[in-house]
């Protein structure tokens, strides 16, 4: 075998090595708040005028006014006859609210909503006490998010 036939082996050889490892996979770039997401169900949006939050979880507690931002959903505006999708947002009568928190664990979490209705009058206080989920959403390469979710209706408070 010449030299042009040993570096045409040698070439494929270290192409078939460099085919078995697998390529690395990038993860989003974005920032990740840690802390616990509040909805109030669009059914009890109209009564609500404000909201507090504590949360406890392992010994530490903390507690905010939320500030409350219309919620929306995704409408689904499909796709053109060459590949291109889209989606626009929607008002869907709901409010949103998230207090940041120092660190998040799946450990057993107690959330407190207290706050007054829209006329002023004190709401029922609710408490509930949940474990916040954790998930890979980006695969195992990308690193587990632990999210912390409640939802806020007329019946009491719930993990959403």
């Amino acid at each position: 075998m010449g030299r042009i036939g040993f570096a045409l082996t040698l070439a494929g050889a270290v192409a078939l090595l460099t085919g078995c490892y697998p390529e690395p996979v990038a993860c989003p770039a974005i920032a990740r708040a840690t802390g616990v997401s509040l909805t109030v169900a669009a059914t009890y949006a109209g009564d609500v005028g404000s909201l507090r939050l504590k949360a406890c979880q392992d010994g530490s507690c903390t507690g905010k006014e939320l500030v409350l931002h219309p919620g929306s959903v995704a409408v689904d505006q499909g796709c053109s006859p060459e590949g291109v999708c889209s989606a626009t947002s929607s008002p869907d009568g709901t409010l949103q609210g998230f207090m940041e928190l120092q660190a998040l664990s799946e450990a057993p979490m107690q959330a407190t909503v207290s706050g007054t209705s829209a006329a002023g009058a004190a709401l029922p206080m609710r408490t509930l006490t949940f474990t916040p989920k954790g998930d890979y959403p980006f695969g195992e390469q990308c690193g587990r998010i632990i999210t912390a979710a409640v939802v806020l209706d007329a019946a009491g408070l719930r993990q959403g």
